[in-house]
């Protein structure tokens, strides 16, 4: 695999891990937490129902923002009242690790979360008791590959954050460390 130039990965290795073994007392720079994977998730919602083609549309749009082919994901068992059947495909998903991972948190905490609407910063209190951290969008409008104008519908996102922090206090410290912008 050739070597790509992730900024917060080399902030991570030159600054962070010696900042944070100095706050939490770690022997060695393998017990400090880092970034494992960061799964993006997208639903066309009740749009799926009436017209296939929505997810097709939905998932070039999750390419274009992860950089990377998302995988399509389907109902586990049939649900009438939402017209739902066993097997029906209802959004897709990407999952990133490396440098891809690094890249897309440098885009989303510096260009994305900036350009959301009425935006105080994201909620601390969204980690999981194990130090993983879930982030939920409204708009796929605030990533720059998305053109206003080629959009057929405002559609969510869900960012989970996956760390190999063993408690939420040391992943909300390495995310602070990337400059996550946590509200008060």
């Amino acid at each position: 695999m050739a070597k790509t130039n992730a900024r917060l990965k080399d902030y991570y290795d030159s600054k962070l891990v010696s900042a944070m073994t100095e706050k939490f007392g770690y022997k060695n720079r393998f017990q400090v937490p880092k970034l494992e994977k960061i799964v993006i998730n997208m639903s066309p919602g009740r749009d799926i129902v009436n017209d296939s083609k929505v997810l097709k549309s939905t998932a070039e749009q999750l390419a274009l923002i992860a950089g990377q082919k998302p995988v399509t994901t389907k109902a586990r068992k049939a649900i009438a009242t939402y017209k739902i059947r066993d097997g029906l495909p209802l959004g897709c998903k990407v999952t990133l690790r490396a440098s891809r991972m690094y890249e897309f948190l440098d885009r989303l905490i510096n260009i994305a979360l900036p350009r959301v609407r009425d935006f105080r910063g994201v909620s601390p209190k969204s980690f999981d008791g194990r130090g993983n951290y879930a982030i939920g969008l409204k708009e796929q409008i605030v990533f720059p590959e998305i053109d206003f104008d080629k959009i057929d519908k405002i559609r969510g996102m869900d960012i989970i954050i996956c760390t190999t922090a063993k408690t939420d206090n040391e992943a909300r410290e390495l995310l602070r460390g990337f400059n996550m912008p946590f509200s008060s």
